[in-house]
This record gives structure tokens, C-alpha cells and sequence, in this order.
């Protein structure tokens, strides 16, 4: 088994292809490659299959009976669980209306046929590459706490990390990760901080049952492309990370919260509904549980592992 450059070695390919002689040719030329390889005969067949698995690639040949490759590649690309699946064309279709009209479909690339083998294993691999880039970097922002997702200028979903899509899933049901649209209100609250006067940094929330739902606007790039991250808040978050960070009880984490929002004891006796007496033995406690002497110390703690 070899090795290719871009680690294509291992990856899954489905190969669409109406005609037997090169659906052999592409399956021996990418086994041996070390490449998994899946085939679908026509088009139907090729979304039947994805119903079932998700390749890391798809090579799909342009013409076709009944659902040619650039139908399939259109109904693929707008399904949202396959925006980041790269599609190379193979194609006997040498004008260029038809090489635009297989990137317009959505395709990241193209090669003619008759197949040059190295070739088509050099842009496989070179496409196989930049796909796990992307995934990376989307897997990264959620493991940095940054969640994030992008529209275009119609409100269309560009991309998204995986927890982005498991918390809107969650939080609406019925939306599925392979819709192009968000669903509402997030919707227009979205459409709401497209606009020109909006600065970098701005927040909107909304409320989703118990959750608080927070987008912030990061960036827009060019007007093509909104950036944001999305932040799920749901009551008792806050004293649940800092029990857990800091070795405390539940109480005394709700006591650090509000110790964190600025209020003062009798607030806090008053919130809480327990003594003034009771409010500082639980503090003494946070102290040295937290290994801080005063208040302003424990504040600045809470406050920054918060915002973690």
C-alpha cells in the first residue's frame, strides 16, 4: 500500500460512472493508491449511497443518462452536510462551457478523459488535503471554545463547525444540518448584523427555551462572506464550570458568580435568600479553596475562567 503525497493513502473515494471500463480503471488505479473506492453507476445511485456514507471525495464523470454529473453534483452541494466534500469532474467534454458549468455545479476541479494517471492521483491528493485543512480548522475553533459558522450575502450557510450544527439541531428541532438555511428567529437575527453599520465584535441574543443564545459578528470578508460565533448560555453554566474548575461547592459557586456580577454581600444574603453570616463563612471557604486572599483576587479569577 502506498503512501501519496497529501495523505490520500486510507481516504474513501466514490467514483460515479455510467460505463463499466472505467469504473475498473478507477478502482484499480486508486486501490492502488491505498484508496478505499465506492462506485455508483448513475447519479441516483451515487445520492442513495451518500444517504448511507460520506466519502472524502467524489469523482464523477460529467455525462451521464438520465441524472448527468452536473444535476448530481448540484443536488449534492445543496445538501449541508456536503459542503466541505470535494467534487473533481472527469469529463470527455472538452468545451469550456462545459468545464464552467461543472465548477458552477460545484465541483472543485476537473479532469479530461482519456484519465492521465498521474494526474488525477496529484489533484486527489492535492483536494484530499486542503478538505482536512478545512476540517481541521473548523474541529480547532470548537476545541478553542470558538464555535463558528458563515453566511453569504443572502444569509446562505457557507460553513460550519460540527458543535455549531449539533447545538442549532438541538435547539430546533426539525432542522437538520443538511439545510442551507438557518432556521428562525436565529435567521434574521443574523440578517439583522449583516448590515453595513455593524462593527466587528457586536452581539445579539436571543432566547431559545431555557438557553440564551448568543451571536457575535467577527468579521465580513469582502461582502461575500459573514463570519460569526455562536455561544449557548443556559442557566446554572456559570456556577456548574466554576464548582468544577475551582473544587467548589454549589453553593459556594453560586456565591462566587454573584461575587463576579459585582454585588455585595447583603445582595448576594438577599438573592440567595441565606444570612450576611453565611455569605462570608462561604467566601472565607472560596478563598482557600481558590488560594486567594481578598475578593478582588477571587473576582478576577472567576471572571477570567468564565471567560474561557
Amino acid at each position: 500500500m502506498s503512501d501519496k503525497p497529501g495523505g490520500s493513502s486510507g481516504a474513501t473515494i466514490l467514483v460515479v460512472d455510467d460505463t463499466p471500463e472505467s469504473l475498473r480503471f478507477l478502482t484499480a488505479t486508486l486501490e492502488r493508491a491505498g484508496m478505499t473506492v465506492l462506485i455508483a453507476v448513475d447519479g441516483f445511485a451515487a445520492l442513495d449511497l451518500l444517504d448511507h456514507v460520506t466519502p472524502d471525495l467524489v469523482l464523477m464523470d460529467g455525462a451521464m443518462p438520465g441524472l448527468d454529473g452536473f444535476e448530481t453534483t448540484q443536488r449534492i452541494k445543496a445538501d449541508g452536510r456536503f459542503r466541505g466534500l470535494p467534487v473533481i469532474f472527469m469529463t470527455g467534454l472538452t468545451e469550456t462551457e462545459h468545464v464552467v458549468r461543472g465548477l458552477e455545479a460545484g465541483a472543485v476541479d476537473y479532469v479530461h478523459k482519456p484519465i492521465v494517471v498521474d494526474e488525477l492521483l496529484a489533484r486527489v491528493s492535492v483536494h484530499l488535503a486542503n478538505a482536512r485543512i478545512s476540517q481541521g480548522s473548523q474541529l480547532a475553533l470548537d476545541t478553542a471554545g470558538r464555535p463558528s459558522f458563515a453566511v453569504d450575502e443572502g444569509g446562505t450557510i457557507s460553513w460550519m463547525t460540527p458543535l455549531v450544527a449539533t447545538t442549532i439541531e438541538r435547539l430546533f428541532p426539525g432542522w437538520t444540518a443538511r439545510d442551507l438555511r438557518l432556521p428562525e428567529p436565529l435567521a434574521s437575527t443574523i440578517r439583522r448584523m449583516q448590515g453595513p453599520d455593524v462593527p466587528p465584535g457586536a452581539q445579539s441574543s436571543i432566547q431559545i427555551g431555557d438557553s440564551l443564545v448568543e451571536c457575535s459578528f467577527l468579521r465580513d470578508a469582502s461582502g461575500r462572506e459573514w463570519l460569526f460565533r455562536l455561544t449557548e448560555k443556559r442557566e446554572g453554566d456559570a456556577e456548574r464550570i466554576l464548582a468544577e474548575r475551582h473544587g467548589l461547592t454549589s453553593r459556594e459557586a453560586e456565591v462566587l458568580v454573584w461575587i463576579s456580577r459585582g454585588k455585595q454581600n447583603r445582595e448576594i444574603s438577599e438573592i440567595l435568600e441565606i444570612s450576611p453570616r453565611t455569605v462570608n463563612k462561604h467566601l472565607e471557604q472560596i478563598f482557600e479553596k481558590m488560594g486567594v486572599e481578598n475578593r478582588a483576587s477571587a473576582t478576577a479569577i472567576a471572571v477570567a475562567t468564565l471567560a474561557q
